[in-house]
Protein backbone atom coordinates (compact mmCIF):
# COMPACT_ATOMS: atom_id res chain seq x y z
CA UNK A 1 0.00 0.00 0.00
CA UNK A 2 1.16 3.81 -1.11
CA UNK A 3 -0.20 5.58 2.04
CA UNK A 4 -0.10 5.79 5.88
CA UNK A 5 -3.14 4.72 7.03
CA UNK A 6 -3.04 7.14 9.94
CA UNK A 7 -2.26 10.15 8.05
CA UNK A 8 -3.70 11.58 5.09
CA UNK A 9 -2.47 11.81 1.92
CA UNK A 10 -2.35 14.82 -1.05
CA UNK A 11 -2.58 12.61 -4.62
CA UNK A 12 -0.82 15.41 -7.06
CA UNK A 13 -2.49 15.77 -10.29
CA UNK A 14 -0.44 18.91 -10.81
CA UNK A 15 2.39 19.67 -13.14
CA UNK A 16 4.39 20.98 -11.12
CA UNK A 17 6.94 20.45 -7.84
CA UNK A 18 5.46 21.49 -4.45
CA UNK A 19 7.14 24.12 -3.33
CA UNK A 20 8.48 24.31 0.73
CA UNK A 21 5.56 26.66 1.55
CA UNK A 22 2.98 24.13 -0.44
CA UNK A 23 4.33 20.73 2.16
CA UNK A 24 4.33 23.05 5.20
CA UNK A 25 0.47 24.27 4.10
CA UNK A 26 -0.43 20.49 3.32
CA UNK A 27 0.38 19.75 6.80
CA UNK A 28 -1.82 21.85 8.51
CA UNK A 29 -4.65 19.86 7.06
CA UNK A 30 -3.00 16.26 8.31
CA UNK A 31 -1.43 15.61 5.26
CA UNK A 32 2.40 14.09 5.38
CA UNK A 33 2.67 11.99 2.42
CA UNK A 34 2.34 12.91 -1.43
CA UNK A 35 1.78 10.97 -3.96
CA UNK A 36 3.28 11.99 -7.82
CA UNK A 37 1.78 9.99 -10.97
CA UNK A 38 3.64 7.80 -12.43
CA UNK A 39 5.90 9.03 -15.33
CA UNK A 40 3.62 7.62 -18.25
CA UNK A 41 0.62 8.95 -16.25
CA UNK A 42 1.69 12.89 -15.62
CA UNK A 43 3.03 12.62 -19.08
CA UNK A 44 -0.80 12.19 -20.04
CA UNK A 45 -1.73 14.88 -17.18
CA UNK A 46 0.74 17.27 -18.00
CA UNK A 47 -0.20 17.13 -22.12
CA UNK A 48 -3.58 17.00 -22.42
CA UNK A 49 -4.31 17.98 -26.40
CA UNK A 50 -5.37 20.71 -26.72
CA UNK A 51 -7.66 19.28 -29.62
CA UNK A 52 -9.80 16.50 -28.02
CA UNK A 53 -12.97 17.23 -28.19
CA UNK A 54 -13.63 15.04 -24.96
CA UNK A 55 -11.05 14.49 -21.96
CA UNK A 56 -12.67 11.45 -20.44
CA UNK A 57 -10.94 8.30 -22.27
CA UNK A 58 -7.97 10.34 -21.80
CA UNK A 59 -8.27 10.16 -18.08
CA UNK A 60 -9.67 6.56 -17.73
CA UNK A 61 -5.92 5.63 -16.69
CA UNK A 62 -5.51 8.05 -14.10
CA UNK A 63 -9.00 7.69 -12.53
CA UNK A 64 -8.00 4.02 -12.05
CA UNK A 65 -4.49 5.08 -10.38
CA UNK A 66 -6.42 7.25 -7.75
CA UNK A 67 -9.27 5.20 -6.89
CA UNK A 68 -6.24 2.26 -6.57
CA UNK A 69 -4.25 4.60 -4.23
CA UNK A 70 -6.22 6.40 -2.14
CA UNK A 71 -8.93 6.17 1.06
CA UNK A 72 -11.63 7.67 1.79
CA UNK A 73 -10.78 11.56 3.27
CA UNK A 74 -7.53 11.88 1.39
CA UNK A 75 -6.65 14.87 -0.72
CA UNK A 76 -6.41 15.35 -4.22
CA UNK A 77 -4.86 18.15 -5.52
CA UNK A 78 -6.16 18.80 -9.03
CA UNK A 79 -4.88 21.67 -11.44
CA UNK A 80 -4.56 21.31 -15.12
CA UNK A 81 -6.41 21.43 -18.24
CA UNK A 82 -9.70 23.23 -17.35
CA UNK A 83 -11.83 20.89 -18.63
CA UNK A 84 -9.56 17.36 -17.06
CA UNK A 85 -9.63 19.17 -13.92
CA UNK A 86 -13.60 19.65 -13.97
CA UNK A 87 -14.19 16.25 -14.49
CA UNK A 88 -11.30 14.43 -12.17
CA UNK A 89 -12.55 17.25 -9.20
CA UNK A 90 -16.01 15.72 -9.83
CA UNK A 91 -14.60 11.78 -9.94
CA UNK A 92 -12.81 12.03 -6.76
CA UNK A 93 -15.72 13.58 -5.17
CA UNK A 94 -17.96 10.23 -5.43
CA UNK A 95 -14.46 8.41 -3.72
CA UNK A 96 -15.08 10.16 -0.74
CA UNK A 97 -11.50 12.45 -1.53
CA UNK A 98 -10.94 15.84 -1.14
CA UNK A 99 -10.14 18.29 -3.89
CA UNK A 100 -8.24 21.14 -3.49
CA UNK A 101 -6.47 23.77 -5.71
CA UNK A 102 -2.99 26.12 -4.66
CA UNK A 103 -3.85 30.05 -4.35
CA UNK A 104 -0.84 31.92 -4.87
CA UNK A 105 -0.16 35.76 -4.83
CA UNK A 106 1.37 37.37 -7.75
CA UNK A 107 3.62 40.09 -6.68
CA UNK A 108 5.27 41.95 -10.28
CA UNK A 109 8.70 43.82 -10.26
CA UNK A 110 9.25 46.28 -12.82
CA UNK A 111 12.32 47.66 -13.84
CA UNK A 112 14.07 49.46 -16.93
CA UNK A 113 16.94 48.35 -19.07
CA UNK A 114 17.93 51.48 -21.08
CA UNK A 115 14.68 51.78 -23.57
CA UNK A 116 12.91 48.19 -22.17
CA UNK A 117 10.74 47.89 -19.65
CA UNK A 118 10.74 44.49 -17.44
CA UNK A 119 8.53 43.01 -15.63
CA UNK A 120 8.99 39.51 -13.22
CA UNK A 121 6.48 38.13 -11.98
CA UNK A 122 6.80 36.03 -8.69
CA UNK A 123 4.16 33.61 -7.72
CA UNK A 124 3.77 33.10 -3.61
CA UNK A 125 1.61 29.93 -2.65
CA UNK A 126 -1.03 31.55 0.17
CA UNK A 127 -3.37 28.02 0.71
CA UNK A 128 -4.99 25.11 -0.49
CA UNK A 129 -8.35 25.92 -0.89
CA UNK A 130 -11.44 23.24 -1.12
CA UNK A 131 -13.26 22.99 -4.62
CA UNK A 132 -16.82 23.44 -3.97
Amino acid sequence: MLYNANKKTMILLFSHTLSAEQIEDAKKWGIYSFLSLPNALQDTWSNISPDLEDVTLVLEEIKIYVEKNSKKGDFVLVQGDFGASYHMVNYVKTLGLIPVYATTKRVVEEYFEEDKSIKKSIFEHRRFRKYV
